[in-house]
C-alpha cells in the first residue's frame, strides 16, 4: 500500500513558511527546532527537516543524519538548560502509530525522575510568555 503523498498545508509546513509564528530555538541550512505549543513537559522542542517528508517512512535518507544531528545537539541543550535528569526523544510514524502532524518530526522532552508527560493531544496550549523564557534558556544551552 502506497504512502499518501506530503501535504505542505500542514501546521509544521506552515512554521517553515512563516505563515504561522513559533518560538524557535535551533536552525541551520537542513532543521528547524522550536517549542512545542502543547508541552509534554517543560522544554518539549519539535525538531523537523525544512525538506518535505511526512513521516520516516518516506524521508529522503540523505536528509536524515543532519536531522538526527539536530535532534542530539538539542538533546544535549534540553537536558543542560533545565538541569534534567535525562531525555526523551520520541518519534511517530502514521495515525496508527500515533502521528498527528504529518511532517517528520522528532520530541525532544528533558525528564525529571519521578514527573510523569503530560498528554499531549488534548492537552491545553502553554502561555507564549512561558514558552519564550524556555526558548531563551534552550538558545542560552546552544551558546555555552
Amino acid at each position: 500500500m502506497p504512502l499518501p503523498a506530503y501535504d505542505p498545508s500542514n501546521i509544521f509546513g506552515k512554521i517553515l513558511r512563516g505563515e504561522i509564528p513559533a518560538h524557535s530555538v535551533y536552525e541551520s541550512a537542513d532543521v528547524l527546532a522550536f517549542m512545542d505549543v502543547m508541552p509534554q513537559g517543560q522544554g518539549h522542542v519539535l525538531v523537523i527537516p525544512k525538506a518535505p517528508a511526512r513521516n520516516l517512512l518516506d524521508a529522503d535518507p540523505v536528509a536524515l543524519p543532519a536531522l538526527v544531528a539536530a535532534v542530539q545537539k538539542l538533546a544535549v541543550a534540553v537536558k543542560k538548560a533545565f538541569d534534567a535528569d535525562g531525555v526523551t526523544v520520541m518519534q511517530f510514524n502514521e495515525t496508527a502509530g500515533g502521528q498527528s502532524v504529518f511532517h517528520l518530526h522528532f520530541h525532544v522532552i528533558p525528564r525529571f525522575m519521578g514527573t510523569p508527560l503530560k498528554p499531549h493531544s488534548g492537552g491545553q496550549m502553554e502561555k507564549p510568555e512561558v514558552l519564550a523564557s524556555y526558548a531563551d534558556k534552550i538558545r542560552a544551552a546552544l551558546a555555552g
